[in-house]
């Protein structure tokens, strides 16, 4: 199976066009090498996969014959990503937080204490 159908299959990109893209970035790797959308994929690969950046780490344990239901995933794919990889996503998005919302203009002189009494803080 190609290895953007199969990431397509196991659920971890929502269209199969969307998958392809991603391996044409060079977000996708396959026992270490960057993949091409149309690379075949058989039982025993590890994949790498950056996506929201988070780089998961899987390895391929069957072959779906087509994209299966979220409960029926773990059949195919065996997800070895440590948790710290999802510490680190958390950790960027607390560091957004303060970020002022796009459209709402330059910050306000309030605003512009807040911001400097924060960043006096750390």
């Amino acid at each position: 199976m190609r290895i953007d159908k199969y990431l397509w299959c196991v659920r971890y990109y929502k269209t199969r066009s969307v998958a392809t893209k991603a391996c044409k970035k060079g977000h996708i790797k396959v026992n270490g090498v960057v993949a091409k959308p149309s690379r075949e994929v058989y039982p025993t690969d590890k994949i790498e996969l950056r996506k929201d950046q988070v780089i998961y780490q899987l390895t391929v344990n069957d072959i779906p014959p087509n994209r299966v239901g979220a409960k029926l995933v773990d059949i195919y794919r065996t997800d070895t990503t440590p948790k710290d990889a999802f510490a680190a996503k958390e950790l960027l998005k607390y560091s957004k937080d303060y970020y002022r919302k796009k459209g709402t203009g330059r910050p306000t002189k309030k605003d512009r204490r807040d911001i400097d009494d924060f960043y006096e803080e750390e």
